[in-house]
């Protein structure tokens, strides 16, 4: 029996080398797994010595020979396959060990492979008769079976296979997001539009898009208990999920994590850029139902909470700091919370929150990356945009109104603006002295929505700013802030209406200010 090992992650090469070649296996190897080899003293053949032919330009050749190929791919069951072999002198290989450069970490020409994915790929089609392992992790199992059968059995080629194809379909997507991203969104629209790209000038997406996944984490279920759900994430790339850590409660639902996920964007993005603020974000159903910045978290959770506490009971909290004894308390004298999530606890807030929330997951977490691309399934079918950022600062926003926002107004209209840029669509937020008071969210009337915002804000709406993530096309929903004594509102603009829109403001004297048509709707 032979095995062909060649890897560039040489993670338990040694051992598993050594437990072949106890058992009775011929090993074969090149460049750095051979000199590993060489180092602790296994026996093997280089393939060098086998092929007759030396490594050559810089090593980008060594492998891709008929005295390898030919002995990874000949089907054991075609007679005329193996005389062929015979007669050209060229011996079986049965198991063939390799895993790629590692292009995703450090991506260039130099690190794209070829001979490997050649084997891999080569051994993988014909795991009728060879196996193949691309991942250290098996290297036990393999040795394992070998052991106590002398052979692996189909079942264990074809599952091995199968990650091999995976192994490899992920690497060639690396590669080709790699490629996108340097030749195509990566420009400017300028040099888009003077054709220096391959991608549609409006869109600025690739033709094709490569997604390979990776299983990263199980759910106790999906939205339903009746359907399954896991993580998944981009082969080769580390999110800021990965590096979460549950501290107690039960497993994540489907729910928890999508939730979470828009609780954890959302309080770091609520702070304006060198405040001193912190933020306290509440998510339920993915859209908040509470938001607030103070100074003292404390402050920032009661004043979050406020908001809605009824919407809150179950929700996602999000912690913009450090959990405190006293943030715990806080927290353990409110609703009920799916999820708490914070960068850290004190071990004393930990242990209180998990005696006195037993069921709900308390999880730490580094801040999150930007979100670049989103993706959303339509059977076979998938829409895909770039993700919604704020792209206007609210420096360049535009008065359009005689009354103008005063500097509180300032704060909390664009408070205002990044909570309901969040929301489900139609959305409108009011805040009040850096306070969310009242959401109206994924209305089908953006005068329905606005009711149910000024509904759930009460008198905390007078003096307060509101934002709507969409222009107002009439002056109907306008007047219902106005009617609740809201004191100034941002809107994107860009309705034929707009001027219609303004001159109720004006009458109102409400302060409007303009987005600069820049847009937020979310579904």
């Amino acid at each position: 029996m032979k095995a062909l090992l060649s890897v560039y992650d040489k993670t338990g090469i040694e051992e598993f080398a050594r437990g072949l070649s106890e058992l009775g296996w011929e090993l074969i190897s090149s460049g750095g797994t051979s000199a590993t080899l060489a180092a602790a003293g296994i026996d093997h053949v280089e393939v060098a010595d086998l092929t007759g032919t030396p490594e050559m330009l810089g090593g980008r050749v060594k492998t891709l020979h008929p005295a390898i190929h030919g002995g990874i791919l000949a089907d054991r069951s075609k007679s005329d396959h193996l005389d062929a072999l015979d007669r050209l002198g060229i011996g079986l290989i049965d198991l063939v060990v390799c895993n790629l450069y590692p292009f995703s970490t450090d991506p260039s020409v130099e690190l794209i492979d070829v001979g490997g994915p050649t084997m891999v790929r080569a051994a993988a089609k014909n795991h009728d008769h060879v196996g193949v392992a691309v991942d250290p992790a098996e290297y036990g199992s393999i040795l394992a079976e070998l052991r106590s059968s002398g052979s692996l059995s189909l079942a264990t080629r074809r599952r091995l296979a199968r990650e091999a194809f995976a192994h490899t379909a992920g690497y060639d997507a690396a590669i080709v997001a790699w490629l996108d991203e340097r030749e195509g969104p990566g420009r400017s629209e300028a040099e888009i539009k003077e054709g220096a790209a391959v991608f549609d000038t409006v869109a600025l997406l690739p033709p094709t898009i490569h997604l390979t996944l990776e299983r990263a984490g199980s759910m106790r279920y999906g939205e339903n208990p009746h359907q399954h759900g896991a993580r998944y994430r981009i082969v080769g790339r580390h999110t800021w999920w990965d590096d979460v850590v549950q501290h107690g409660g039960k497993e994540l639902s489907y729910l928890n994590v999508f939730d979470a996920d828009a609780a954890w964007r959302l309080v770091h993005e609520l702070p304006a850029p060198g405040s001193a603020d912190l933020a306290v974000a509440i998510i339920k159903h993915a859209n908040p139902c509470g938001a607030a910045l103070d100074t003292d978290l404390v402050r920032a959770y009661e004043r979050a909470l406020e908001c809605d506490p009824q919407s809150a009971f179950g929700g996602i909290v999000a912690i913009g700091g450090h959990v405190t004894m006293a943030v715990a308390e806080a927290i353990a004298s409110g609703p009920q919370a799916d999820v708490i999530i914070a960068p850290s606890y004190a071990e004393a807030a930990l242990a209180q929150l998990a005696s006195k929330r037993k069921a709900t997951r308390l999880l730490s977490a580094p801040a999150p990356e930007p979100l670049v691309r989103q993706y959303r399934g339509l059977g076979a079918s998938m829409l895909v945009q770039d993700a919604d950022r704020f792209v206007i600062d609210p420096s360049e926003w535009e008065v359009v109104t005689t009354a103008q926002p005063t500097g509180g107004q300032w704060r909390d209209l664009a408070l205002a603006w990044k909570v309901c840029a969040r929301t489900t669509s139609n959305a409108i937020a009011i805040v009040t002295d850096a306070q969310a008071v009242g959401v109206g969210a994924g209305q089908q009337s953006r005068v329905v929505a606005a009711e149910i915002a000024v509904g759930k804000a009460g008198d905390r709406a007078r003096g307060g700013a509101a934002a709507s993530d969409a222009f107002f096309p009439f002056p109907d929903g306008l007047m219902v802030l106005a009617d609740a004594g809201v004191a100034a509102v941002v809107q994107p603009g860009g309705s034929i209406r707009d001027a219609e829109v303004i001159a109720a403001a004006d009458a109102a004297g409400i302060a409007m200010v303009l987005a600069g048509g820049e847009r937020h709707f979310r579904h």
